[in-house]
């Protein structure tokens, strides 16, 4: 799209590069994400611990060695290792054919390190075959929403007090200010209630500038989604030229529309703590607002970023739920997966391509102005399906679902869980045939 001068800010001095990139800076400063709080009893296989290592054993005993059977479990008995689970199974044919009664025995477990080499040694000399497969590390994640008092790794590349390209960096009553707002999101907690700000009179007139302009183009720039949700905000959060929105109204009118609530952040957050604060339907806001000098464009998010651009289209169920699905795709995934997940470019220029998360996720950026690339979808349906696709690809030993009733995320990693959750399903639809049979 072309813009004229109203638009264009003055041009700020940013790096370019991609957001892959800046993510693995985020990874090598040790931004993975936060260490486990401690051991995950339903998947031992998370980082819980540093000295005892996690370890699947296939035992293969023949028949006339059944006996075996005990002295491996005299060999667990000396070595201290504790049993996680354990199953057994006929034994699989392979170049030794198995006889009849042979049987194999799954066992998960958990020893120490050290100790490791010498236990699968002895295991070695009483059973007829030893296959191990070391268990998967995975990321710490939250499960329950109170974890998101956790989820909170800064990335401070952009931050005033460090960046001297950012236009707030010599202004000492700017940095001042954001040090306030930033204890403000600091100290609060999961439950608290959502902390309101009084903003200056610079403050009103920076959001005042942002949205003027930006409302002005809107009915020609924005979908219909955008455009609907806007007015309502208007109507119901008082969204206007003259004052900033709090964000206890705002996420009180999203809680209702499609169940997000907004949450305060100190600033730009790790990939991975922004991701998962989505699969619990939790969008990380800030409360502080760009540099009165560059009022078109902020090197980092502020409230005018979060409350313009973002949350209009929270209020739309089906981008609600596209946005829920990106974070809970990445709960425990990998490094490299967490940044193709957090990597979206839009742009002003006329190239347009089809959405396609795997070219997505990979498309350079660069901040100091507009981006050059389109990405299009035909619909938000359209775009959760290719999603859904693309998540089915990250390489994780198991799958998760949110429920919505305790504001928790489920590990399916066990058949007892799954059953569990197709008796669920089984209650919604014999609620939807209930309601069928009564419209016939």
């Amino acid at each position: 799209m072309k813009t004229d001068n109203a638009v264009q800010s003055v041009p700020f001095g940013g790096r370019r590069q991609s957001l892959i990139e800046d993510a693995r800076k985020e990874r090598a400063g040790g931004a993975g994400g936060p260490p486990s709080p401690g051991p995950h009893g339903d998947h031992p296989g998370f980082e819980t611990k540093d000295e005892r290592v996690v370890l699947n054993v296939v035992v293969a005993l023949s028949n006339e060695k059944n006996s075996g059977f005990f002295k491996t479990g005299k060999i667990f008995e000396t070595f201290e290792a504790k049993l996680l689970h354990v199953e057994s199974r006929p034994a699989r044919k392979g170049k030794n054919s198995p006889g009849p009664g042979d049987l194999e025995f799954f066992i998960r477990c958990e020893v120490h390190g050290a100790d490791l080499d010498v236990f699968i040694n002895s295991l070695r000399k009483v059973a007829d075959d030893i296959r191990t497969f070391p268990e998967e590390k995975v990321p710490w994640f939250p499960r329950k929403i109170k974890e998101l008092d956790r989820c909170k790794l800064l990335i401070t590349k952009f931050d005033p007090n460090v960046d001297k390209e950012h236009p707030g960096f010599s202004d000492p009553e700017y940095r001042k200010r954001r040090a306030l707002l930033s204890d403000l999101a600091f100290s609060y907690k999961q439950g608290d209630p959502l902390p309101t700000v009084e903003y200056t009179t610079e403050e009103v007139a920076t959001w005042r500038e942002v949205y003027s302009t930006l409302r002005s183009i809107y009915p020609s720039m924005a979908c219909r989604q955008f455009l609907d949700a806007l007015q309502q905000l208007e109507r119901e959060c008082g969204y206007g030229d003259d004052r900033i929105p709090q964000l206890r109204e705002v996420s009180a009118f999203l809680k209702e529309k499609t169940g997000f609530q907004l949450r305060p952040a100190v600033g730009l957050l790790s990939a991975r703590d922004f991701l998962a604060s989505l699969a619990f339907r939790v969008f990380q806001c800030t409360q502080y607002i760009r540099h009165a000098s560059t009022p078109m464009h902020s090197p980092e998010p502020d409230c005018c970023h979060e409350l313009l651009g973002h949350v209009p289209m929270l209020a739309d169920k089906e981008f609600a739920e596209f946005s829920q699905e990106i974070g809970l795709a990445s709960l425990g995934a990998s490094d490299e997966d967490i940044e193709k997940l957090s990597t979206y470019a839009l742009s002003n220029e006329p190239e347009c391509r089809p959405f396609e998360p795997e070219q997505t996720s990979v498309q350079p950026y660069q901040d100091q102005t507009y981006q050059p690339v389109y990405f299009v979808s035909e619909s938000f349906e359209d775009a959760t399906v290719k999603m859904r696709k693309f998540s089915a690809k990250i390489n994780r030993p198991f799958s998760v679902r949110y429920d919505p009733f305790t504001c928790s995320v489920e590990v399916l990693d066990q058949p007892e869980k799954i059953q569990h959750t197709l008796g669920q399903m089984k209650e919604d639809l014999r609620v939807l045939h209930t309601a069928l049979e009564k419209l016939a």
